[in-house]
């Protein structure tokens, strides 16, 4: 099968899990308490958001999704106007198929070409050589470099990679190798607390923990085997709220995705410690069953939602949002006992005297 068929098929096949998704994941386990004073006035939001040195005038981007055939380049042409229309950053899906085929470079070019001020971020994996690496970064002329890391896709896919041993050096000579900041994503199956603490020492900047709970690239490459025989990979790893619990205090920027469905789930994310909160699927979705005019007002609206958000929990900024208190329910719950993280403190990041005198605007 052809580079550009497999593409074409992801994209197929991730719509039809988003048409059949139930529409709940984990993200409905996080709570904000509310408190009804702490709002604040609407003018004093800011959604700008900056770690590891980059600074985002909003702490959402859409994430990486495709590239690499005719029909995967219409859509990353919708993507990228979408993205300079609404400011948002903008990531490119793997940038494999132009290694083995730079006849379809533009399908990845249109990035930069529909959006020449925004934003944009290279996508390779952990097995790219430096040159290609500097090759994609080069051809969109990005800003950041992802480098994604998927040994629960790479399983199931009849064509993928079985040697995963050397890819954290890989990863540290890429990393090396560039001159733009390196992020390290996950495709949907969540980066534990180990595999974070690592980062640093490979020369990553950022990681984007990409939990389960959206795509599942393990049963769309399940779909794709003649005996779907590997259905028992479906939901594998952890959500985007439990990377992020369990990444507490690991002081290494942090970004979110995986499974936000809309702009309350953009807020959950930012309150458990990311810096900015990444969609492909339903942001794709909306692309596919309406246009690219629709695409447009959906971010438009999450934006102005997510500010109503900061304005109503009385959060300046998007990491004030990390001041409030949160109530964690369910198996996240669970998983939070299991790894021995207290979820108490969640409950109570508002209690002190002075950060309530704050939430009032009242002095003591």
């Amino acid at each position: 099968m052809s580079s550009a068929q497999r593409k074409d098929d992801h994209v197929r096949l991730a719509m039809e899990q988003q048409h059949a998704h139930s529409g709940r994941n984990q993200f409905d386990e996080v709570s904000f308490v509310h408190h009804a004073l702490a709002g604040i006035d609407r003018p004093d939001v800011s959604l700008a958001t900056t770690f590891a040195g980059i600074s985002w005038q909003a702490p959402l981007y859409i994430n990486a999704m495709t590239g690499g055939s005719l029909k995967t380049g219409a859509i990353n042409r919708d993507l990228a106007t979408a993205a300079r229309e609404t400011g948002v950053a903008i990531a490119s899906g793997s940038m494999h198929a132009y290694f083995k085929d730079p006849s379809c470079a533009d399908t990845f070019r249109v990035l930069r070409t529909e959006n020449p001020n925004g934003f944009v971020l290279a996508n390779v994996n952990a097995t790219a050589s430096v040159d290609n690496a500097r090759r994609a970064i080069d051809l969109i002329e990005a800003n950041a470099l992802q480098i994604h890391i998927n040994t629960a896709q790479e399983t199931p896919m009849p064509e993928g990679d079985r040697s995963f041993g050397s890819w954290a050096a890989q990863i540290e000579k890429i990393a090396a190798g560039v001159d733009v900041p390196v992020i390290v994503k996950e495709v949907g199956n969540g980066l534990s607390r180990q595999t974070i603490l690592a980062l640093p020492n490979l020369g990553v900047k950022v990681a984007d923990v990409s939990g389960r709970g959206g795509t599942d690239f393990a049963r769309i490459e399940n779909g794709r085997r003649e005996l779907g025989d590997y259905a028992f990979l479906h939901g594998w790893g952890q959500s985007a709220p439990a990377c992020l619990l369990d990444a507490q205090d690991v002081g290494f920027p942090l970004l979110a995705s995986g499974g936000v469905r809309n702009p309350l789930d953009v807020a959950r994310a930012l309150a458990l410690g990311a810096s900015a909160v990444g969609s492909s699927g339903g942001f794709l979705r909306t692309l596919i069953d309406g246009d690219v005019s629709a695409l447009i007002a959906q971010i438009s609206t999450w934006l102005d939602q997510i500010a109503a958000l900061q304005t109503m929990l009385g959060a300046r900024t998007p990491a004030d949002l990390t001041r409030c208190d949160l109530l964690i329910h369910g198996e996240l719950r669970d998983f939070c006992e299991d790894r021995g993280i207290d979820t108490r403190r969640f409950a109570q990041r508002s209690s002190s005297i002075d950060a309530l005198s704050e939430m009032t605007g009242s002095t003591r």
